[in-house]
């Protein structure tokens, strides 16, 4: 017989990674590379080219002896210097660059690590949804257990407090956040985080605040969830240059947490990933001391496209909450008849318009479709255009055509 009719018996493989389903992002991402003529509304990433002066630096570290080579596994002291010196500026929160910062390979280096170190096997994390789709994954990864909390469009996807401990069990060891958030562009307000941080010194619990968008804030200010009052002790903040400084693929990120946590962390980190490229760490020291010009140029740029295309999404019937963060748009597509991967993949192959399905973020993301709105303004009205004609064939009333898309009322 042949080794086919007698296969080699084998071992399972670990069977809280085999039952993972792969990102409900990249596979709309991978069917539209293979397509003509699409407008990609599908992947979170700045359609800027880094700042000519920040890859200017990074090619100005290749071409000194020494700035190829490893760094420390904390990162460069001065970048740690740095952001510390720029989050006690900007929103008052205090961090030794020594001992309570650490730089990682993105943030999602951080989330993982920050998880591994806080959680022990069977430890629930409280995660409010629809959330950003590596939440679950990377909680289930650690050997912990996902509670998810309901959030709702009707009221800005608001994280109320009493829901959250409603959620809590003795189990319970921590609650992990986005704001500005991912899928929803919601910012929880500084009155609802002040709760939660009650609420979390009340119930023992560590706080995982990720807050890659905290730039891209377009409504009110960031609030920096370690600076508030009682929360500093027992908050993890996750952040990095992918989203404001346009510098996705040169992943830098950081965590800045008390020295407790940033010790573990930095255990985990040195025996995994060593350290971040040190290119990309000089290209990051350079973003935080000469890139604020530019920042505020693309943060601007982005707010004029949110207006114009949650305008728009309305304009063609499909009702969405006006995200007061990032560059996503988190439209309601009830009106249709479909479900949300239908609505994704028949929207893909009619009128080549990639959006991500609403249920990749959680059940309660179904109804939805995620559409990011970084792309040029041009690719916009178009994607409005096709995204109407998809819906009239489909017996969705849009306003009258004297309010064409994208105009001021």
């Amino acid at each position: 017989m042949s080794e086919q009719s007698n296969p080699i018996p084998q071992k399972p493989l670990n069977h809280v990674i085999a039952s993972c389903p792969p990102s409900g992002i990249r596979r709309f991402f991978d069917i539209a590379q293979t397509m003509k003529d699409v407008i990609t509304l599908g992947v979170g990433e700045p359609d800027f080219v880094t700042p000519w002066h920040i890859r200017e630096a990074a090619i100005w570290s290749l071409e000194r002896p020494g700035y190829t080579s490893y760094t420390s596994n904390s990162g460069l002291l001065k970048l740690r210097e740095n952001i510390c010196s720029m989050l006690a500026d900007r929103y008052g929160a205090v961090y030794d660059p020594k001992e309570e910062c650490l730089i990682t390979v993105g943030v999602s280096e951080g989330l993982d690590i920050a998880l591994r170190v806080v959680l022990n096997p069977g430890d629930e994390v409280i995660v409010p949804e629809p959330c950003y789709v590596s939440y679950i994954p990377c909680i289930e990864f650690a050997g912990g257990v996902p509670v998810l909390v309901k959030t709702d469009a009707d009221d800005g996807f608001r994280l109320h407090a009493d829901r959250v401990e409603a959620a809590i069990t003795p189990r319970t060891k921590a609650l992990l956040l986005g704001s500005p958030a991912n899928p929803t562009g919601a910012t929880q307000s500084r009155a609802d985080l002040e709760k939660l941080v009650e609420l979390a010194n009340r119930k023992d619990f560590y706080l995982l605040s990720d807050e890659i968008y905290d730039r891209l804030t377009y409504v009110g200010e960031h609030t920096c969830l370690a600076s508030l009052p009682g929360a500093r002790e027992r908050t993890i903040v996750l952040n990095g240059f992918s989203k404001a400084y346009a510098m996705t693929g040169w992943r830098v990120g950081y965590i800045c947490a008390p020295k407790a946590i940033t010790t573990l962390l930095t255990r985990v980190h040195q025996y995994t990933m060593l350290c971040a490229p040190h290119i990309s760490q000089i290209a990051a020291i350079e973003a935080l001391e000469h890139g604020e010009r530019e920042v505020e140029d693309m943060i601007a740029d982005y707010d004029r496209r949110r207006r114009v295309f949650v305008k728009g999404l309305n304009d063609i019937g499909l009702e969405c909450y006006e995200p007061k963060g990032a560059f996503y748009a988190f439209p309601k597509i009830h009106c249709s008849g479909l479900t949300s991967e239908e609505f994704a993949e028949q929207l893909l192959m009619e009128e080549r318009v990639a959006v991500v399905p609403g249920n990749a973020f959680g059940p309660s993301g179904e109804g939805h479709i995620r559409c990011s709105y970084a792309t040029a303004m041009p690719h916009l009205r178009e994607a409005l255009e096709r995204m109407g004609r998809f819906l009239e064939r489909r017996g969705v009333r849009t306003l009258p055509k004297e309010n064409p898309i994208g105009a001021r009322r």
